[in-house]
């Protein structure tokens, strides 16, 4: 058996503790656990840092809580503040809103190879089930669960990974809510790019800078699965600027931004 990657989770959030309490369980019931968890916080109030506080006394590894000041949406300087105080050699991103079935971590690990990054896909969980998803704190999803949609996501059957292909190209269906990375390639290339703003762009854009470098993808199938929590969609009204951001960075394949991770090496 190949040794796994040491590793840190890292997972942003923001004003939504029920949200974060469920991602949390679903770490403790990880068959493997990640080395620590740190959560980028872009503003939350007090009350999802009383729950980390709460979490912190019971949680199997470190849990790190690390907080900015809640101006407007600044996802990509919190997470490159998270990242830089990562400890460990390999990534793994998941959002604040994700439920993990229980060898996500391991799936991210087994499959982990030098030069390329991962991502998966997601499961919807839908409105109308999240007072029950709250009372009475569901982790566990399977592909007869109730409320939930691409139900056909739920199969685990990490074999067919054997059979991946390296993608030289960044995929349209890649996700920032389940991603894999090293951490050296990712301070390669400075990390998130802190000129995009708002909702949206963030990953796909880093991402395209590791393809300019030369790392290439694998897409996570029946493996790594992702359950994400029905919210309202965020704000895209800085969209268009962002997306003229990541146009520039693939056509002109740069490689390295100037407001990224090292601010905070």
């Amino acid at each position: 058996m190949k040794k796994l990657p040491s590793c840190s989770l890292v997972t942003p959030t923001y004003n939504w503790p029920q949200a974060l309490e469920l991602l949390l369980l679903s770490i403790m019931n990880q068959s493997i656990l990640p080395n620590e968890v740190i959560i980028a916080d872009d503003g939350s109030k007090e009350n999802t840092k009383q729950l980390i506080a709460d979490f912190q006394k019971k949680f199997p590894v470190p849990l790190i809580h690390i907080w900015q000041e809640d101006v407007k949406n600044r996802k990509p300087r919190i997470m490159n503040k998270a990242i830089a105080a990562a400890n460990y050699e390999y990534i793994v991103e998941i959002d604040g809103d994700i439920i993990m079935n229980n060898h996500f971590v391991e799936d991210h690990l087994t499959f982990a190879e030098k030069g390329h990054y991962l991502f998966g896909s997601r499961v919807n969980i839908q409105k109308p089930l999240l007072p029950e998803l709250f009372s009475k704190k569901i982790i566990h999803f399977n592909l007869f669960s109730k409320g939930i949609k691409k139900r056909g996501r739920t199969i685990r059957f990490p074999f067919l990974m054997n059979f991946a292909k390296s993608l030289t190209k960044r995929s349209s269906k890649l996700r920032g809510c389940n991603m894999s990375f090293w951490r050296a390639d990712f301070i390669k290339v400075n990390g998130f790019n802190e000129d995009l703003v708002g909702w949206g762009i963030d990953d796909s854009e880093m991402i395209q800078r590791l393809h300019n470098i030369g790392i290439k993808g694998k897409r996570l199938k029946y493996a790594g699965i992702a359950n994400h929590i029905y919210h309202q969609e965020q704000s895209k009204s800085q969209l268009e600027i962002n997306n003229e951001i990541e146009r520039l960075t693939t056509e002109n394949k740069l490689t390295f931004i100037e407001k990224g991770i090292n601010q905070y090496l």
